[in-house]
């Protein structure tokens, strides 16, 4: 099946956040959860679309809030990237469990589990339809999973970024609180910096508009949402410029 004539991108790149994965448990991971999102990416992967992955590592360890308790921000985010390799392994395994070849590639070398970040052959796996999974964040201390989906996007020349969360797109202020919040269907990446809107971080948002490169805020609880967003139909938020 040919991604040009069934979809409206490519090559695209799917972050999410750890918290995704943790279901109804509270903390950690929720493997029921954890294979719904892989089925998700499966339904988009079938329809022959090139797919890199970066999840966030908040369900096991988030640096930021360690640093807040005391420890040593840099250690804390160090902390932060070893949790985004083992929910990386936990998707890969649950991708290849549905027959997607997947693989973990980490900023921080750890040989025995994962492949080391080299963009070439990242690239080569995704010309062979393989999964891309990106862990470990950039590699570096300060700069949040976010920052490190859209580097990654723009060195992997995505054509967008497709940002799962709780909600269906971009709102004025948090729905889960105010009734009266509004959906933006399209907003600019100044917009969101100016209303601090936080789709993503400001270093993301930063890095997405100096490389015009779009980002799709959509619901990753909504069944079929990533599919049907790349086969032209759902409801998100576009950012761009």
């Amino acid at each position: 099946m040919s991604a040009t004539s069934e979809t409206t991108y490519q090559r695209v790149m799917l972050k999410i956040s750890g918290e995704a994965l943790i279901g109804d448990t509270g903390f950690g991971l929720h493997p029921p959860t954890v294979e719904r999102i892989a089925r998700e990416v499966k339904t988009v992967h079938d329809m022959g679309v090139e797919i890199c992955m970066v999840i966030g590592g908040g369900n096991i360890f988030r640096g930021l809030q360690g640093s807040a308790q005391g420890m040593e921000r840099t250690t804390a985010d160090y902390m932060g990237m070893l949790a985004t390799v083992m929910n990386a392994l936990a998707m890969q395994s649950a991708l290849e469990g549905l027959g997607i070849h997947t693989r973990v590639i980490s900023a921080i070398p750890m040989d025995q589990v994962c492949e080391p970040y080299i963009r070439r052959r990242a690239v080569r796996h995704l010309e062979k339809k393989r999964v891309c999974i990106f862990a470990a964040g950039t590699g570096n201390p300060y700069f949040t999973t976010d920052t490190a989906a859209t580097l990654r996007a723009n060195e992997m020349k995505c054509e967008a970024i497709f940002k799962g969360t709780k909600v269906d797109g971009v709102y004025d202020k948090d729905p889960a609180k105010h009734d009266d919040a509004v959906r933006f269907d399209q907003i600019s990446y100044d917009e969101v910096l100016q209303k601090h809107l936080g789709v993503m971080d400001a270093s993301a948002i930063a890095l997405a508009r100096d490389n015009h490169l779009p980002i799709v805020v959509f619901s990753l609880d909504e069944p079929g949402g990533f599919r049907g967003i790349l086969a032209g139909d759902g409801t998100y938020t576009f950012v761009h410029d």
